[in-house]
């Protein structure tokens, strides 16, 4: 099963892991807001229309930051854009442990998201480019995969502080600095692809309007139009899944208590992680597109009966369910943008297609929250369930792209 990972050069297995404890510290960071934006709310005074704004605020700065990330990445090095990404949300997460008002969060939030947009291009192509082919779907399934390791460890340390060591919310972002330390290890430890350091020895480059172009944009769009509902069904899904869980019946809620809320969420992440890997075997073996639908297809019936369902043993036994398949698909998306755009643009195409879908996801948190207010809970979460429908059919403008050689 894991002959892949023993029949890989030192250069290859040391890019997987720096890109997937970059991103896997990159959930751990984004997703603490959300295990806290009860405690937030209430603190700051926040209705749920603004808490989900701010995570929209986040959405666009990290849609900016993966488009710039992207350009510095072709240009500087995967490694450095990596390194710089993961100093930026680190810092501006813990950051967020010090806003006395809205404004001073928002603002944290900004910065914070424009980091968080930059580590994905870098990472992707980092492990594209030291990767071959016939491997290239499971490598980037486990990089992509560490995201629920960082979700799970969010609400394990958000239990820690806040139920066990009695600290409030902003003990929970002062955690987040720690990724800090990563990116030093980075720096130091990490070369940069020989596929990058080849192309940037060539003379003559090519051009990012050639290679998303021409022949090329109709691919181009619809991939940038998949990722969008993709991302509108993760955020809008997975932002107010903690709050739902946690917010009282007379609001809407499940009214569980924040260590119990945390504990499903511990247990949910264990359904996402064997989603991002397993899809990553499952595309290799059978096709990116097959795969794709069949996951999307399969997390838009389950949003449905996840969002309707009110009793908490049923809830804890579909949460891994609906986040196999409501995540697991986001492990293609690297392996697609990396089999379809040369080394020269990669990750400036790869931070493109990811981070203007990225954009158009902005709206979800917002549109959640806001219909949460007015129609609840389950309402505003089956709104997630037709974008993942609407991602699936995009795959009928998209090709497949197993077996492409990069170049």
């Amino acid at each position: 099963m894991f002959s892949w990972w023993r029949d890989a050069d030192q250069a290859a297995r040391k890019a997987l892991v720096a890109a997937s404890l970059g991103w896997m510290l990159d959930s751990f960071d984004v997703m603490l807001y959300a295990l806290v934006l009860l405690a937030v709310r209430n603190d700051l005074g926040i209705d749920a229309s603004t808490a989900g704004s701010l995570q929209s605020l986040t959405l666009l700065a990290s849609a900016a930051g993966g488009l710039l990330f992207g350009v510095l990445a072709d240009k500087w090095g995967r490694t450095r854009a990596l390194m710089l990404s993961v100093l930026m949300y680190s810092v501006f997460t813990a950051a967020c442990g010090f806003a006395q008002t809205v404004a001073q969060l928002a603002v944290f939030r900004i910065f914070l998201g424009f980091g968080m947009g930059g580590e994905w291009a870098s990472g992707a192509a980092l492990v594209s480019e030291t990767w071959k082919e016939r491997d290239r779907g499971k490598a980037l399934g486990f990089m992509q995969s560490s995201w629920a390791i960082g979700y799970a460890l969010a609400a394990v340390v958000n239990w820690l502080v806040q139920d066990v060591a009695g600290f409030g919310w902003r003990a929970v972002f002062f955690a987040g600095i720690l990724p800090a330390l990563y990116a030093f290890w980075v720096r130091r430890s990490v070369e940069e692809p020989d596929m990058w350091k080849a192309e940037r020895a060539k003379p003559s480059r090519v051009s990012l309007r050639g290679a998303m172009g021409g022949s090329m944009l109709r691919i181009t769009l619809a991939i940038t139009l998949m990722n969008a509902c993709t991302m509108f069904a993760w955020w809008g899904l997975y932002l107010w899944i903690p709050s739902y869980l946690g917010a009282s019946q007379d609001t809407g809620g499940i009214g569980l208590s924040n260590a119990a809320m945390n504990w499903f969420i511990i247990v949910m992440q264990v359904g996402m992680w064997f989603g991002y890997v397993t899809f990553g075997y499952i595309s290799d073996s059978v096709g990116r597109r097959k795969t794709y639908v069949g996951y999307l297809a399969l997390a838009a019936v389950l949003v449905m009966a996840y969002a309707y369902t009110s009793t908490p043993w049923m809830l804890l036994a579909l949460g891994p369910v609906v986040a196999f398949f409501g995540t697991g698909y986001f492990s293609g998306f690297g392996a697609v943008t990396a089999e379809l755009y040369p080394t020269a643009v990669r990750a400036t195409a790869q931070g493109i297609t990811y981070n203007v879908g990225r954009v158009a996801s902005a709206a979800a948190p917002w549109m959640v929250g806001s219909l949460a207010q007015t129609n609840g809970y389950p309402a505003a979460l089956s709104i997630t369930a037709a974008a993942y429908l609407l991602a699936a059919a995009c795959w009928v403008l998209i090709p497949e792209t197993k077996g492409r050689v990069v170049a």
